[in-house]
């Protein structure tokens, strides 16, 4: 299967570096320090959201910003101890694509995203993180975005994604999307092209864009 393309747009955390170590760590703390029980975290979709759309969903309104802003420190903190690192492939995919052609498209606030790709040496020319948007995946405003910004018909862009939000948000946008089971097992995710992670693709740019293929 050949998938041509003229932007890829990039979903970090499961996608391109796996931060699950520093995530478990900072949560925990986080709903320890604010009293929510492992009974109401459960009820609440995490992996792929904003975490103001989750504060939201467990706190009253009023401590949201408090409580945002908290867990942003606590995680950013967390990345020097060894909660995040490169997924299998990434680097060679992203080195073999020039840099106008894929954007990061996170969940995360700028400066969290900002200091886990650091950490793995990955520069994104163009990133789309949670302040930048005012609606959150599995709504399509942060890849509609990222589209604008790269100057590229949704149409013409493919989507990676390890979260049935993040697909969801892709599919709502018109685009194609390639799903990695880094975090859910293949069966929970919806996506046109279904791989283990990016060292299962490789990319040949032409004169017309972008054509991912998987690896024999």
């Amino acid at each position: 299967m050949t998938i041509h393309a003229q932007a890829l747009l990039f979903d970090n955390d499961g996608t391109l570096v796996s931060s699950l170590a520093s995530v478990d760590r900072c949560w925990t703390r986080w709903a320890g320090e604010y009293g929510i029980t492992a009974e109401q975290f459960g009820r609440v979709a995490l992996h792929g959201r904003p975490a103001a759309e989750i504060a939201a969903d467990l706190l009253p309104a009023e401590v949201v910003a408090e409580a945002v802003a908290r867990i942003e420190l606590l995680e950013v903190e967390d990345v020097p101890n060894g909660g995040v690192h490169l997924l299998p492939g990434t680097k060679d995919f992203l080195d073999s694509l020039p840099a106008e052609r894929w954007a990061v498209v996170t969940s995360a606030t700028r400066r969290l995203a900002e200091a886990r790709l650091d950490a793995v040496g990955i520069l994104a020319k163009t990133m789309i993180t949670a302040d930048d948007i005012t609606r959150g995946k599995p709504d399509p405003e942060p890849y509609l975005l990222a589209a604008r910004l790269l100057g590229v018909d949704p149409a013409h862009c493919v989507v990676f994604e390890d979260a049935p939000a993040g697909l969801a948000a892709g599919r709502a946008a018109g685009m194609t999307t390639v799903a990695l089971t880094t975090t859910h097992q293949a069966h929970e995710l919806d996506a046109d092209l279904v791989v283990k992670d990016l060292s299962a693709l490789s990319a040949l740019v032409t004169a017309q864009g972008v054509e991912i293929s998987v690896r024999g």
